[in-house]
């Protein structure tokens, strides 16, 4: 193994290709952008080989750390994201985004990679919080209506961030006397969080996730900034969130599984009402992160062979999520349209950026053939293993959310491809995307059709392969079970799509997530708190005030004083009783301070 594979970490040449792309005219900064990007990728990919263990350990404070831990899972991770960068530079090339747009996206990518090499829980949290900061930038760096929906998004992953901070001291504090101190923190040490972190962990973890409830900043966030933009938040934020899950909860549980199964219903529902693309589709990734998270809920009962579903549902997703955003960002920076109502007829003006619509959106709804069919496929199966061979633990409630919420995915991108291509007449009359557009794009849709028709070739990357590939394992995506089934979803999801189209326009107009009741009931409460802290400043000022001029003018008229309470006496003394009586005072007031 060539060693500088293992000596130079990615996230150190992707920041210095950051400042490139800022320093260089803007085709040679894009340029070394992607070679940067592409060089994650292949580092990953030839460390596959032989390169596994923890490399770049050192010390601080006293604790071992890693900086660059490779094993099957952060290579897993580093291949998608290395690969995905690469496209999605390319389309920023195409979209004309500003520099400063790729700059802020690589140091994103940068912190999104430094998470995942991660070898212990202090350097995680070091790029964790990094990747808030930088992906923040990059949604205010498009100024407007970006910037308050950026600072909502600061706050979540703010508040998402000291979640896991308190976790991972926790962890550390309950580890001590079970390990060397100086390794309280490893990975290698541990298997996943400590069980008494597990609260603050699921928390700080599922702000990122997309948890129901810790969710809004998704539909908020992400179709605010440049289209560009979007791509990249749309796949790394979220997937890295699900990757430090596993992390965490390696051995799986049913809460993370039924979790899951209600943001695959919940995230679908929503989109369904959505007219914003990109809106629709960041509700689309609260869906699919679902089925990623009971992938890996389910190793409770089912093991490696549900953790291997939600990893290579997880790879997928970045694939032809990305594909998605970058088809709808094409025909919203070719017709400058944000709402599907306003579009229709397009796929006679843009053929390309309709086929890549379409893969996308067979990839995602899982159609025979496409990569989203073979992952999606075994983390249903796992749902159904678990209510077959565990009845008395499940109803099977948790592959009906699953099935439910491939029903409602199937109704959404029917929707989407139905107003953006072919309702109405054509009004608009758009070019089609540019060629490096048409680049980005193709790179993602053809890993979207490469691993679903060569679906081993996905399987061999995922970790487990062994146990999966193996005879004891019956793994068969294209058997006529899985076909009927995939048959009666999408049968299902075009009849209802139809059938439901007027109802779900008036639940549109009618119903509202949380935050149409969370965000102003914050600001209010935020308001308020502001205001009556500075009230209640403000009075104590003045009565600390009041008293000091009462005191001040009762020393100055001490006779005056005494006959306003009532007192009438003669008043004189001289200075040396004067002094007596105020060094008694004094000393009273000093003696009471200590005291308390």
């Amino acid at each position: 193994m060539n060693p500088i594979l293992t000596s130079v970490p990615p996230y150190v040449l992707l920041a210095f290709a950051a400042l490139a792309v800022l320093a260089l005219p803007r085709r040679l900064g894009h340029a070394a952008a992607a070679l940067a990007t592409a060089f994650t990728f292949a580092q990953a990919v030839l460390l596959g080989d032989g390169g596994t263990g923890a490399h770049l350990a050192t010390q601080f404070l006293g604790f071992d750390v890693v900086w660059f831990n490779v094993d099957q899972f952060s290579l897993l991770m580093g291949v998608v994201v290395g690969f995905l960068a690469t496209a999605a530079v390319l389309y920023a090339y195409g979209t004309e985004a500003p520099t400063w747009v790729t700059a802020f996206a690589l140091i994103y990518v940068s912190s999104t990679v430094g998470t995942i090499y991660a070898g212990d829980w202090l350097t995680l949290i070091f790029f964790w919080e990094l990747m808030a900061v930088t992906s923040t930038l990059l949604v205010w760096q498009y100024g407007g209506a970006a910037v308050r929906a950026g600072y909502r998004y600061a706050l979540f992953h703010g508040i998402g961030g000291t979640f896991l901070l308190g976790a991972v001291v926790v962890h550390g504090a309950s580890m001590l006397g079970s390990v060397p101190a100086a390794e309280i923190f490893l990975f290698s040490s541990t298997t996943g969080i400590h069980a008494s972190a597990t609260l603050l962990a699921a928390i700080g973890i599922g702000v990122n996730c997309g948890f129901i409830f810790l969710h809004t900043w998704l539909p908020d966030t992400y179709p605010r900034p440049h289209v560009a933009a979007s791509v990249f938040l749309s796949v790394f934020t979220t997937k890295t969130a699900v990757y430090v899950m596993y992390r965490a909860f390696p051995e799986g549980g049913m809460w993370l599984a039924y979790l899951g199964g209600f943001m695959a219903v919940y995230g679908a529902f929503f989109a369904l009402l959505q007219y914003d693309p990109r809106r629709l589709l960041s509700y689309h990734i609260q869906a699919q992160v679902g089925y990623m998270l009971a992938g890996l809920g389910l190793a409770t009962y089912v093991g490696e062979f549900a953790v291997t579903g939600g990893f290579a549902h997880l790879f997928n997703n970045v694939l032809y999520k990305s594909l998605l955003f970058m088809a709808v960002g094409v025909v919203i920076y070719r017709t400058g349209v944000e709402d599907i109502r306003d579009m229709g007829g397009l796929w006679r003006e843009m053929p390309v950026a309709f086929l890549l619509y379409v893969v996308g959106a067979a990839s995602i709804t899982a159609v025979p053939g496409f990569n989203g069919f073979i992952s999606k496929g075994m983390v249903i199966d796992s749902a159904h293993e678990v209510h077959n061979y565990v009845l008395l633990l499940d109803s099977g409630l948790l592959w009906w959310l699953l099935i439910l919420g491939g029903v409602g995915t199937f109704m959404s991108f029917i929707k989407l491809g139905y107003y953006v291509f072919f309702h109405g007449s054509a009004t608009l009359s758009p070019k089609d995307a540019t060629p490096f557009q048409t680049a980005g794009m193709v790179l993602a849709g053809g890993a979207c059709v490469f691993f679903g028709v060569f679906y081993y070739q996905l399987i061999e990357l995922m970790p487990f392969t062994e146990i999966i590939l193996s005879e004891d394992v019956y793994f068969k995506p294209y058997s006529m079970s899985h076909l009927t089934e995939s048959a009666w979803l999408m049968g299902t999801g075009f009849v209802g799509f139809f059938a439901l189209k007027r109802p779900l326009g008036w639940l549109a107009h009618h119903m509202r997530d949380v935050d149409a009741v969370t965000y102003p009931a914050a600001f209010y409460l935020a308001r308020g708190t502001i205001w009556g802290v500075t009230e209640l400043w403000a009075a104590v000022d003045r009565a600390v005030m009041s008293a000091i001029a009462a005191a001040e003018w009762t020393g100055m008229h001490p006779r005056e004083a005494l006959g306003r309470a009532g007192v009438d006496v003669e008043i004189r003394t001289g200075i040396g009783r004067s002094v007596l009586f105020l060094t008694l005072a004094a000393g009273v007031a000093l003696f009471v301070f200590v005291l308390g």
